[in-house]
């Protein structure tokens, strides 16, 4: 992507972790809301089966079903919480190296940090990418992410405040 001028390594120059990104199977699924929210869903209910299994040798939860199902609910909410909080950083991170004027990058090691500044063409080339790809991700995993917090709140407060 660069001319032959610059010295940071294939992988780490910013274009290129943002299209190794897009290719990831995990990571490419914020770049639509549908594929975005059914991937959550889908990671919700295997969470949600999977506490149910591990709250259903509780004593105390046999006598209340109701209760049993709804902690697995609210509590499964986590895996998808963690998971957003992963594609965010992961993107973010992505999003803050297009947008820098400079590269830091490692030419062999963690112990050589070296900065290379990006030149004017590179910088709105990359800005533009920031901008038209990146941006309306981050803004699809921020929604996501607060209406699951909400969600969580709302069952921690249910469990909190409620004797059922």
């Amino acid at each position: 992507m660069y001319d032959s001028r610059c010295p940071v390594p294939k992988e780490q120059q910013p274009t290129n972790e943002f299209i190794e990104l897009s290719k990831s199977t995990i990571f490419s699924s914020p770049k639509t809301k549908q594929s975005l929210n059914l991937l959550l869903i889908k990671v919700w209910f295997g969470a949600f089966v999977l506490f149910l299994v591990i709250s259903s040798g509780s004593i105390y939860f046999k006598t209340s079903i109701l209760k049993y199902l709804l902690l697995s609910l609210f509590s499964s909410l986590s895996v998808p919480i963690l998971l957003s909080i992963r594609l965010y950083l992961g993107w973010n991170h992505v999003f803050k190296r297009l947008t820098s004027e400079k590269v830091e990058y490692e030419e062999s090691g963690w112990y050589d940090g070296q900065v290379w500044i990006k030149p004017l063409v590179l910088k709105e080339k990359e800005s533009l990418i920031a901008s038209i790809e990146v941006k309306p991700i981050l803004k699809n995993l921020i929604q996501t992410l607060s209406i699951i917090s909400v969600l969580a709140l709302s069952g921690i407060f249910l469990f909190q405040y409620n004797n059922f």
